[in-house]
């Protein structure tokens, strides 16, 4: 009998809707080949919402991202909805929101190096060799969800005291936020290479003394055989340029995670290559770890790979189907291997018939399976 999941689609803004339409490609190509149906549910999320219903999460939306067994997301947000009016809705705020309603509080986004795609990095082929690191980012805690306020100062306070706007945010971690991003983070390390980096600024913040204290416990009471270390966060942003192969799980707070996952992401040589996993207790979220690229929507240039490992993610974390992951994992490097390139990641001595758009790359992954 036929296993159908159900997926809510989330295309969003930019070139969400090109780099979509490939992972419902190689999806309906999986279930061809593995015996499985995926009932798909589009709803709008970010820009496009608040065009549509003025708000960038409706509640259409999280509804259908509720009844869903897992949410595949491509990209959010552009130019057109920027402010800084705060008073007015970001598109930023529909995936903010998303994660917080379905209690999405680890985020998996794996740097691996594809070995056809070596070249492409900025770093020096020695420091890049051997490559494989999972960051685990908390999700739904910190500076992005604390209290925050901007107001008028009447009293002063400044040089001369000069009166002016001020304004604050609060980073704010509660004992079981901390507790339970450290477990998942030794969880993947032991079906790694069991070593867990611990990132922090614990010399300043008295949050991330707190997260200190409350990983090594979980450490040492639950997982002993895992090895843990602690890194300042500025020291790990120069680690990870300088050393990205020593390097299993690394596990960090909020801000930290999304300035230090971007970075790794560069070691690759192109953000378009990189999918991500956001998961909780319950429905989970894939997407690619880049933007919407808003310079590049509707040309049919953009690289749909991140996306497509967005789906082998989702096949391995939400529906179990470890085998159909490593075949899209397979087909990948297998395209990248005969040299096929999207603009992104081609090179100089890449030929022009190789350099392909978006629909022909899926279509080459695809075929692959």
């Amino acid at each position: 009998m036929t296993r159908t999941y159900r997926i809510c689609l989330l295309p969003g803004d930019g070139i969400g809707p090109e780099i979509i339409a490939e992972g419902c490609k190689v999806l309906d190509a999986v279930g061809a080949k593995h015996g499985a149906a995926f009932s798909r549910t589009e709803a709008l999320i970010g820009g496009c919402a608040i065009d549509a219903c003025g708000t960038a999460l409706p509640d259409e939306t999280l509804a259908a991202a509720k009844a869903a067994d897992a949410v595949l997301l491509a990209a959010v947000g552009g130019p057109k909805w920027d402010t800084t009016d705060p008073e007015k809705p970001r598109p930023e705020q529909g995936l903010l929101g998303i994660r917080k309603e379905l209690g999405l509080y680890t985020n998996l986004r794996p740097v691996q190096i594809f070995s056809a795609l070596a070249g492409a990095s900025t770093l020096k082929p020695e420091v890049i060799d051997g490559v494989d690191l999972m960051i685990v980012r908390e999700l739904t805690g910190g500076l992005y969800f604390g209290r925050r306020e901007r107001f008028y100062d009447e009293e002063g306070g400044g040089a001369n005291g000069a009166r002016g706007q001020r304004a604050y945010d609060t980073l704010e971690y509660r004992e079981y936020e901390v507790e339970r991003i450290a477990r998942q983070a030794f969880e993947a390390a032991r079906k790694r290479r069991n070593k867990v980096t611990s990132v922090d600024k614990a010399n300043v913040l008295e949050t991330s003394r707190m997260w200190r204290e409350i990983v090594h416990r979980v450490g040492a009471e639950e997982f002993p055989d895992v090895e843990l270390e602690d890194l300042l966060v500025d020291n790990a942003a120069m680690q990870l340029v300088n050393r990205p192969a020593d390097f299993d799980v690394l596990v960090t707070e909020n801000m930290f995670g999304d300035i230090l996952s971007d970075e790794a992401a560069q070691i690759t040589g192109s953000l378009g290559m990189l999918a991500s996993a956001s998961l909780g207790d319950g429905v989970a979220l894939y997407e690619p770890s880049h933007g919407s690229a808003p310079d590049i929507a509707g040309r049919g240039i953009a690289n749909p790979l991140a996306q497509i490992l967005s789906v082998e993610m989702m096949l391995r974390y939400s529906f179990d189907m470890a085998d159909a992951a490593d075949d899209i994992r397979r087909a990948v490097t297998e395209v990248l291997d005969e040299g096929w390139r999207t603009g992104d990641i081609k090179q100089a001595d890449t030929p022009a018939d190789k350099v392909v758009g978006t629909a022909r790359m899926g279509d080459l992954v695809a075929e692959h399976l």
